[in-house]
Parts: C-alpha cells; sequence; structure tokens
C-alpha cells in the first residue's frame, strides 16, 4: 500500500466543514434541549472501551468493531454504539441512584462495516436510555420523545414503525421449535425486508400449508392498533400474545400523547442488535429512505455488568439528519468588521470588546501592516465595498 498523501484521510471518515458543524451543533443543542425538558440528564462515556467488557456487551460482531492494542497488549475497541457504555455506568457509578434513571447524550460511533459498504466508519448519535422500567408507559416515553426530538432536529415529514421482538420469537417456537437455524434464517429475512427471500425461506421449510401461511401472515400485520387483533389470531404462544398486548398498552399510551398518528405498527420489523428484548421502533424521514432513528427495549444487556435491571430508548441517526434532511435556513449573523491603525489599535480593541459583550460577533484587523489582516487601507477598498461582499454586516474604521 501507497503511503498517503498529506491532505488524503481514511475511508469512512470526513471533515465537517463551517457550515456542517453549525448545523450539527444546532441539531445537538435543539434536541439535547428537548431531552432535558423530558427529564433526561446528560451523559459522557469514553471513546475507548475495553473490548471483553463493552464491546462483547455491545452484541455488535467483530467485523464492525474498530479494535485496537494498548501499551499493556490489552484489546481495546472505540465505542460502536453508547447503550453498552450507559449500561456500564449505570452498573457501577450510578448502581447507588434511585431508578428509574434518565440519560442522554450526543457522540460519535464507530463501525469498521459501514466503510465497506460505502458508509461513514464513523458517525454521530444522539439519544436516550430509561433505565429501572419496564412498564408500556416506558416504551411510550421513549417513542413519543423520539418524535419529539426529530421536530427538534428539524425533521417535519417522518414516521415511527413499531414492533416487538417477543411477538416474533413466539410465533416463530410455536410453528418452528427445536429449529433454531430456520428461526435465523426467517429473522435475516425480515432484518434485511427482503420479503421475496423470507417467501422463499417459507417455502424451502416444506411446512404444512397452513402453518406456512400463519408465517406468511406477518408481512400483513402492519397498520394501526387493529393490527393486535390480526396478530393474536396468529399465534397461541404465551409469548407471543403477551408481547401483542404490551404492544396495544404501548399504543394507547401514545394516544395519550397523541402521537400515535405519526406511528405504525409493524410486526414485521425486528431491531438490528441481539440484545434487544421488547418492542422495537425505527423512524423514517421523508427525504430519506433508510431509518433516521432506532430504538427498542433491552431488558437483558445490564446483566452483563451484574446489575439486572430493565432498561429502553432510542438514538438519532444525526448524520443522515444533517446530510438528509432539508434544514431551513436560518440568517447566520453576520460579523462585524474593526480595523485600526497602529495609533488606534487600544482603541479598536476596546470598541471590539464591548460589541461582543453584546452578543455581537467581531473581527479586528490592523491596518497598513503587510504581514496581517485582510486590509491594507481602507482607501483602496473602494470605501469598503469589497469588504462588505465579503459577508461583513458592518466596517468600523478607526485610523
Amino acid at each position: 500500500m501507497s503511503k498517503p498523501k498529506g491532505f488524503e484521510k481514511p475511508a469512512g471518515v470526513r471533515d465537517y466543514l463551517p457550515h456542517a458543524v453549525a448545523r450539527l451543533r444546532q441539531i445537538e443543542t435543539q434536541v439535547l434541549q428537548c431531552m432535558e425538558r423530558w427529564g433526561y440528564r446528560q451523559i459522557m462515556t469514553p471513546t475507548i472501551e475495553f473490548y471483553d467488557t463493552v464491546g462483547v456487551a455491545s452484541s455488535t460482531s467483530d467485523q464492525k468493531l474498530f479494535k485496537l492494542l494498548n501499551n499493556r497488549g490489552t484489546t481495546m475497541v472505540l465505542r460502536s454504539d453508547m447503550t453498552a457504555p450507559i449500561a456500564r455506568v449505570v452498573s457501577s457509578l450510578l448502581k447507588e441512584e434511585a431508578l428509574p434513571i434518565r440519560l442522554s447524550y450526543h457522540a460519535n460511533v464507530f463501525r469498521a462495516i459501514e466503510e465497506e459498504a460505502g458508509r461513514e466508519a464513523e458517525f454521530y448519535q444522539t439519544g436516550v436510555e430509561l433505565v429501572g422500567d419496564d412498564s408500556p408507559e416506558a416504551d411510550a416515553e421513549v417513542v413519543a420523545l423520539a418524535i419529539e426530538s426529530l421536530r427538534a432536529a428539524g425533521v417535519h415529514t417522518f414516521k415511527m414503525a413499531m414492533g416487538h421482538m417477543g411477538f416474533l420469537n413466539g410465533l416463530l417456537q410455536e410453528i418452528l421449535p427445536d429449529r433454531p437455524a430456520d428461526q435465523e434464517s426467517l429473522k435475516r429475512d425480515l432484518l434485511s425486508r427482503d420479503y421475496v427471500g423470507y417467501r422463499n425461506t417459507i417455502e424451502a421449510l416444506n411446512l404444512p400449508e397452513q402453518e406456512a401461511a400463519r408465517l406468511e401472515g406477518i408481512l400483513r400485520l402492519r397498520g394501526g392498533r387493529e393490527v393486535g387483533d390480526a396478530a393474536m389470531e396468529l399465534s397461541t404462544n404465551p409469548l407471543a400474545r403477551a408481547s401483542i398486548e404490551h404492544l396495544c398498552k404501548v399504543w394507547d399510551v401514545l394516544e395519550a400523547y397523541e402521537a400515535s398518528e405519526h406511528v405504525l405498527i409493524d410486526l414485521t420489523m425486528i431491531g438490528d442488535f441481539s440484545y434487544y428484548t421488547g418492542m422495537t421502533f425505527e423512524g423514517y424521514a421523508a427525504e430519506i429512505g433508510s431509518p433516521v432513528a432506532s430504538g427498542g427495549r433491552y431488558d437483558k444487556l445490564l446483566q452483563q455488568f451484574g446489575r439486572s435491571v430493565p432498561a429502553t430508548g432510542f438514538a438519532l441517526k444525526t448524520n443522515r439528519i444533517l446530510d438528509g434532511v432539508s434544514a431551513q435556513e436560518e440568517g447566520r449573523q453576520k460579523p462585524v468588521l474593526i480595523q485600526y491603525t497602529l495609533e488606534h489599535r487600544k482603541e479598536g480593541l476596546a470598541r471590539a470588546a464591548s460589541m461582543r459583550k453584546e452578543g455581537r460577533i467581531v473581527v479586528t484587523s490592523l491596518m497598513g501592516d503587510p504581514d496581517h489582516g485582510i486590509s491594507r487601507d481602507a482607501r483602496d477598498q473602494k470605501s469598503g465595498t469589497s469588504l462588505l461582499h465579503q459577508g461583513y454586516e458592518e466596517i468600523v474604521t478607526l485610523q
């Protein structure tokens, strides 16, 4: 491999120019403020974690992890999500804090496989974790907050698809007992949204016609609360039925939030992390084909850190919102240019300090200095016309 040139950077990472940083910070600030109003406190965790703790608990496959060795030869990872690190903190540093615990975050995460797929290996997430509450109220809260967070981020046309891992697991256990490989094959088809492949897999299983029809019936389970009634007719499995009952209760709470109009029950949807155990959901914006939000319940994850408590949460895909959702352009405050001669330096810098205290953006420049500033003399700039074209709101000249 040839040595990279000085201006090159690794594949899968990007530079954020000032306009993109301004928009990213705007999204971050507005969403975190929204989450704070719902009682979520912000947390920060290390970028680097131990592979044997957070790396394993994250359920991210080794191919998706960025691994490195520290100077003692211990395998480390760049965090691939924020849920596992927060689970570590809640199980240790926050172990004595009363439940439920509500935490929010904005952070960069890393997944190596994204680079191979032509997507970003480093990207940003903004999300929450609600730990210590396994009720339908808690699941509905994170869905409703995800809806409000998308609005705060500037996403106005979107839909939430909500499913439940327990329903699919229970139905597959009922129809395909002791056939875990076949169950996983069907799950992979649904995860990739390969419905043709899903039907082909069912056909290859050589099941009785009635059982095959029940499995294929999952593909029609999309809609409002009425989907719960249709799902109950497909399975008598206790886990599947309890899952649907829970999901319908979540729907009822969302109706009380007046948020159900943005939600679609979709029982073909399953989370892409193995730690999801219950309700899962994804948010889709009109401008973007891939999800801009995802989340769900993960009641067993904290057990890996020695604390058996339920949890639920979600993350916004901040980069996708930044790149794919049209933002209303807000008038950026233009700076004031104060340019001064050597004799008026003190006066010029004092004027700049006073204006900055008023909240204005001020740039200063020494006139007539060939090694400094953009303007050598205002008289050579046709009364400052060209400087105004450079984006200054006002030019103050002291000479």
